[in-house]
C-alpha cells in the first residue's frame, strides 16, 4: 500500500471515513478471497467481510503494528468470525460453494476445470478447519508462513505441519477421481 498504514488506522480510529475507505479498498479483495474459501457461501462470506470491517472502524484502537501487520490482524479476526459462525451454527461444513465461471479454450477444458474445482473445493471442505485456514492463507491467499502461523496461534512448523497434513488428505481425497495429481 503506498500511504502508510498505521497513519490510515491513526486517521481512521479518529473517525477519519476517507482513510477508513482507503484500507476497506485495499484489504476487501484478499480478505474477501479469504472468507469465501473458508465459508463456500457467498450470502454468509458477505456477513463476515462485513462484520470484519466493522470491527476495524469500532476497534482499530486495539490494532498495533509492532504486533503483527494489518493484514494479518483483519485475516485473524475473518478467521475468528468463521469459526464462531460454525459454532453457532453447529456446522463443520458449508452448505454450498459459489464459484465464479473462469474462460477457457474450449468447452471441454472448461467442463474440466469447473469439474476439478468442485472437486477440490469438496475436498477442501473434508479436512479439518486448522489445516484448510493453513492452506488457504499460505497458497491462496500469499500470507507468509510467520503471519499465518500468527493469524492461526501456532508456531512457524506447525503451521508447515498442518498444511503438510491438509495436502496429504487432499491427495487422498481427490486421487479417486483425479489420477494424475
Amino acid at each position: 500500500m503506498g500511504v502508510d498504514e498505521a497513519n490510515l488506522i491513526s486517521r481512521s480510529v479518529g473517525g477519519d471515513k476517507s482513510a477508513y475507505q482507503l484500507l476497506v479498498e485495499h484489504h476487501l479483495p484478499p480478505l474477501s478471497n479469504y472468507v469465501m474459501r473458508m465459508m463456500a457461501n457467498a450470502t454468509e462470506a458477505d456477513d463476515i467481510i462485513q462484520e470484519t470491517f466493522v470491527r476495524l472502524w469500532t476497534h482499530g484502537h486495539k490494532y498495533n503494528p509492532k504486533l503483527a501487520k494489518l493484514t494479518t490482524w483483519l485475516h485473524n479476526i475473518a478467521h475468528n468470525l468463521c469459526i464462531d459462525y460454525f459454532r453457532m451454527t453447529d456446522r463443520l461444513v458449508p452448505e454450498s460453494a459459489d464459484h465464479p465461471e473462469q474462460e477457457s479454450s474450449s468447452p471441454e477444458e472448461n467442463y474440466i476445470r469447473q469439474d476439478l474445482a468442485m472437486d477440490i473445493q469438496a475436498a477442501m471442505m473434508t479436512i479439518p478447519e486448522r489445516q484448510r485456514s493453513a492452506i488457504i492463507m499460505c497458497h491462496y491467499q500469499g500470507l507468509s508462513n510467520r503471519d499465518a502461523a500468527g493469524v492461526l496461534g501456532v508456531s512457524v512448523d506447525a503451521l508447515e505441519s498442518l498444511m503438510a497434513r491438509g495436502r496429504r488428505k487432499l491427495r487422498q481425497n481427490l486421487s479417486t477421481n483425479w489420477q494424475e495429481l
